[in-house]
């Protein structure tokens, strides 16, 4: 692992030290851009990969925490999120409403704090891995503290 952190996982480090995390990210050689490269680095079920999936709702940034074993239903979270409908955001959206690239967007350090719903599947593991704001990072936490740290709403997010 790689002791120089990029400004992003730093600025991640620093928000979930302030938020009590106890979890520190994990920078990896290589870039884990996927739930599948991720669980594969980390020994873990693909389903311990919280994907952080920022989705446009008609020009509003909302982050959608999903398992890697699932898909989103975008109909079921647009309705959860009571927005007409979900499309999945482009990557220089996803740089503007968080600062950070897809694949390795984390669930915190963005600019303002987004909306976002908690995949409840992800309760399921006794540790989740998140992205740490660059593809090569993830930090580890649990469902209970992610949904504390994001403010997000557990919900059955998967199809």
């Amino acid at each position: 692992m790689d002791t120089t952190l990029h400004p992003n996982v730093a600025h991640v480090t620093e928000v979930l030290a302030a938020h009590g995390v106890a979890g520190r990210p994990h920078v990896f050689t290589e870039p884990v851009p996927t739930a599948t490269a991720a669980a594969e680095q980390l020994g873990v079920e693909v389903g311990a990969i919280a994907n952080s999936l920022i989705f446009d709702a008609d020009g509003e940034a909302v982050l959608i925490l999903a398992s890697g074993a699932h898909r989103v239903d975008t109909d079921r979270c647009a309705a959860l999120l009571g927005v007409p409908s979900l499309r999945r955001a482009k990557p220089d959206f996803v740089k503007h409403a968080t600062g950070q690239r897809v694949g390795g967007v984390a669930p915190v350090g963005h600019p303002a704090p987004l909306r976002t719903l908690v995949d409840v599947w992800l309760r399921e593991h006794p540790a989740v891995w998140c992205g740490a704001g660059e593809p090569s990072a993830v930090f580890p936490t649990t469902f209970d503290e992610l949904v504390r740290i994001t403010g997000g709403t557990p919900a059955d997010v998967g199809d």
